[in-house]
């Protein structure tokens, strides 16, 4: 999995009952209204779930989700069955496997008998899915995300009717799409300060706001404009186009003077924050669909963007917001070390606390061309970064 893929997308959409017992992988939530079995009897509190960090003969050391990392100690008789990450009927489908059979870094729910201390336990049985089994599922569900995602900004909420109606705005214009919602949909929300998508916690749309990003994952209807939803993440993010007022490397921030507010804004860069340089003659091409648009000659604009092989260019297709989704993780990275005052940016960046800056999701730097030509510094952020604000995979349709 590439490092995007690990910063944003840290879930296995999968559950698992074995003999009772329920195994819910490390970011997934249940859609609503859908809870896991629970187990009967005294050994409903004694099962631990987790990582495994490391074995030594017959002891397991468990990265637990919650708590401690814990001596697991598996006997000849503790029962141990291999689970397929999405398996419709584990009781009957789970295999039986030895404990050399796993490995550092399979997800292991065990049950049994803990010490007194929480820092043991005799497993009486393990639950495994194996981590090849969900880096592939990864894998399948990043390109789900990529074929059906579709992503941009709120602009209405019907929380009776279940639907999300959002905007993709592109240097063509905006198009608005329908966001249907069922009883088994995933919803979740991501908090003021986070956009990792592990971080995202189970929500409803009470709590989607007009103005937030919403990305989707689903079935589309023939002309695009209605979206089945077997996932929804939203949450409330800022976008920011200006330029860098100053650089603090000693407590990893910048102030950006904002276009969009005509407020400075100060922005945390963490390890996790993109940071990508745009390409001049990127920029300039994209600043001439600008210029074109505006003249009512936005195809031959767009003509002149064609990219080439294994390049940076811009799709000519309509849906400027897309396309750019698709090479912005290709673009040359930069460090914070890089950035100066009077640098053009575009930014993402989370809400922030009152005690707390925002962090950066994603920086683009090298945007003056784009700003100097777009009539509304807001339409263009909006047209070449939409929602590339969170979660899933970037994709097709403006995806997450």
């Amino acid at each position: 999995m590439n490092a995007i893929a690990n910063r944003v997308l840290t879930i296995a959409l999968c559950t698992a009952s074995v003999a009772g017992l329920c195994l819910v992988p490390s970011g997934y939530a249940l859609p609503a209204g859908q809870q896991p079995q629970q187990p009967t009897g005294a050994n409903t509190a004694n099962r631990r779930v987790g990582s495994i960090k490391a074995i030594n003969g017959m002891a397991i050391t468990l990265i637990q989700d919650s708590g401690p990392n814990l001596n697991v100690m598996v006997q000849a008789t503790t029962r141990i069955l291999r689970v397929a990450p999405g398996d419709k009927d584990p009781r009957k489908n789970a295999a039986p496997i030895q404990l050399q059979d796993l490995q550092v870094g399979d997800r292991i729910l065990v049950a049994g008998k803990v010490s007194d201390d929480n820092l043991s336990f005799v497993a009486s049985s393990v639950a495994v899915m194996k981590r090849t089994d969900l880096e592939a599922q990864h894998q399948q569900v990043l390109q789900d995300w990529q074929k059906r995602g579709v992503g941009g900004i709120v602009k209405a909420v019907d929380a009776e009717a279940g639907t999300v109606t959002i905007s993709l705005t592109s240097f063509s214009g905006s198009k608005n799409i329908v966001i249907r919602s069922s009883k088994t949909t995933v919803i979740r929300r991501y908090g003021p300060d986070s956009a990792q998508f592990d971080n995202a916690k189970p929500s409803t749309l009470q709590e989607i706001h007009p103005g937030d990003q919403v990305s989707a994952r689903g079935d589309r209807n023939a002309d695009g404009t209605e979206l089945a939803a077997e996932e929804i993440v939203s949450g409330s993010f800022r976008n920011i186009a200006g330029t860098v007022s100053s650089v603090d490397a000693s407590s990893l921030t910048l102030s950006v003077h904002d276009l969009l507010s005509n407020k400075t804004v100060l922005v945390k860069i963490t390890r996790d924050s993109l940071l990508r340089q745009l390409p001049l003659e990127m920029a300039q091409r994209i600043a001439m669909r600008w210029k074109g648009s505006a003249a009512g000659a936005s195809s031959a604009a767009g003509s002149s963007a064609a990219p080439g092989p294994g390049g940076n260019g811009v799709s000519a297709r309509p849906g400027g917001a897309q396309d750019f989704q698709q090479v912005i993780n290709r673009m040359p990275a930069v460090t914070l070390a890089d950035l100066h005052k009077g640098d053009a940016v575009m930014i993402v960046s989370t809400e922030g606390t009152p005690s707390e800056a925002g962090t950066a999701v994603k920086l683009i730097s090298g945007v003056e061309p784009i700003l100097r030509a777009a009539p509304d510094a807001n339409a263009a952020q909006a047209a070449m970064l939409g929602s590339w604000n969170i979660g899933a995979p970037s994709g097709d349709a403006g995806g997450p």
